[in-house]
């Protein structure tokens, strides 16, 4: 299926008077205009294009890389205001729309906004919205204490900046943790601090350190006091008691279990985890 807002590898099917007409696998075909087309080709050729709908509303290809596709987050220039909505530079020739509905605030031509393109199921056109936090999912984390993450700088609160984690998550580094310049629209490279059961991430720029103990270690300990030493879980447990008793990951509770057993700090039987000085 030719899904606009993505690149597209296609064979050159046929030439016409306005261009080429590509297909893909399926049979579906789009039409690359005469000013896209390269200067040597062959019919059965394939090609590289992006694909989206032209000033008619039209599926149509282009050899052009645009600065932003669908399901992505890009820095964009708004470049008209109408009535309807703003518009921004893609890097194409017909412009990225943005209704007024999906503005955090109102766009002035000249200013550069992060925005995220989705497809507007209704209207079945591409769209933008700068209201980029309604796009990212903190209900099931994909990230771990001390893993390295691609941030994307999203924009200044009272506690820091809010970033957001691998275009998935949305994350805080506090400010007390920015050593450095940083802007909204930033790409740069972090990890993860530490993960709350609420599924808020806090995000560091500076490699962790070393730690003689890391945080889900910790949370470990802190239970089996809570619990005369002994919690019944084991590297066998079913991932949903992990998370009932522990609030974490199967994968976190192995890597801090196996952090606590190489310090001699718990005892692991086949009926869970002992702590060794209440160990008998």
């Amino acid at each position: 299926m030719l899904r606009i807002g993505e690149h597209h590898v296609l064979t050159i099917d046929r030439e016409t008077e306005p261009g080429l007409f590509l297909r893909d696998d399926d049979g579906n075909d789009v039409l690359l205009p005469n000013k896209y087309i390269p200067e040597q080709f062959e019919l059965e050729d394939e090609i590289k294009v992006f694909v989206y709908l032209d000033h008619e509303e039209r599926p149509v290809a282009t050899t052009l890389n645009p600065l932003i596709k669908l399901d992505e987050f890009a820095m964009l220039k708004c470049v008209e205001v109408t009535d309807f909505g703003a518009f921004l530079d893609w890097g194409l020739e017909k412009h990225l729309f943005v209704p007024f509905k999906e503005q955090v605030y109102p766009m002035t031509i000249g200013s550069r906004y992060l925005v995220f393109c989705y497809l507007d199921l209704e209207t079945d056109r591409l769209v933008a919205s700068s209201k980029v936090h309604a796009f990212l999912d903190n209900s099931e984390l994909t990230v771990e204490p001390f893993e390295e993450v691609d941030l994307i700088i999203s924009n200044k609160t009272d506690l820091g900046y809010n970033v957001i984690v691998n275009e998935i998550h949305l994350g805080l580094i506090y400010k007390d943790d920015i050593f450095q310049q940083i802007n909204v629209g930033d790409r740069l490279k972090g990890f993860v601090k530490k993960t709350r059961p609420d599924g808020k991430i806090d995000i560091t720029l500076q490699r962790p350190g070393y730690r003689s103990i890391e945080p889900n270690a910790q949370l470990i300990l802190d239970e089996l006091e809570r619990n005369n030493g002994y919690l019944p879980v084991t590297d066998k447990s079913d991932p949903k008691e992990i998370q009932r008793i522990l609030e974490m990951s199967k994968k976190s509770f192995k890597r801090a279990a196996g952090t606590l057993y190489k310090q001699r700090r718990i005892e692991i039987k086949d009926d869970g985890i002992y702590l060794q000085e209440v160990q008998k």
